[in-house]
């Protein structure tokens, strides 16, 4: 579904684009969320979001979502492994909000197109 689309491939190069956000280390709050942590929070919160606004979708549909979103959380475990642990920066946080709502984006797309119907 959505990880096999073109859409998804431009937003992972997207994010290759803009790795140096993750190497650099600005301002870092030391009780901050972890990058991974973050990824979570946005991803699910995007997903709740998707779900909620399309409740025709059946459970089997539903599952496959979550199928998805698991399969996008390993590639940003892959792509991000050596920082996915480290404290979340203020720019990071704000980049990776952007990216969960650019996968929110390609679901509706999908989820509108009847691919998921």
């Amino acid at each position: 579904m959505v990880t096999d689309t073109d859409g998804y491939v431009h937003i992972i190069e997207y994010l290759t684009e803009h790795l140096s956000l993750f190497e650099k280390s600005s301002k870092v709050n030391t009780s901050a969320l972890t990058v991974m942590e973050v990824i979570e929070q946005e991803l699910t919160e995007q997903i709740i979001i998707v779900c909620s606004q399309n409740e025709q979708l059946s459970f089997n549909q539903r599952n496959t979502i979550i199928r998805e979103v698991d399969a996008i959380v390993y590639d940003l475990q892959e792509i991000l492994s050596g920082v996915i642990n480290n404290p979340v920066s203020s720019e990071q946080k704000e980049f990776l909000k952007e990216f969960a709502q650019l996968i929110k984006n390609l679901f509706d797309t999908e989820i509108h197109s009847g691919v998921l119907s």
